[in-house]
């Protein structure tokens, strides 16, 4: 992650990237969806605030 960027939560989200990646088959789905729902609108803003665009290709 770019040290210029403030992110609030940037040990939480590699914290859980770590997670998703190296222990996939102990996941939650729903500890995963709570955190998108509570945490992506916050990142979302703290991102777009540096000029970064946040999109999401379904």
């Amino acid at each position: 992650m770019d040290d210029e960027i403030n992110i609030s939560t940037k040990k939480q989200i590699i914290s859980m990237r770590n997670r998703v990646i190296h222990g996939y088959d102990k996941i939650d789905d729903a500890i995963v969806w709570g955190t998108i729902i509570r945490h992506l609108p916050i990142l979302k803003k703290e991102v777009t605030v540096h000029g970064y665009r946040f999109t999401v290709n379904g």
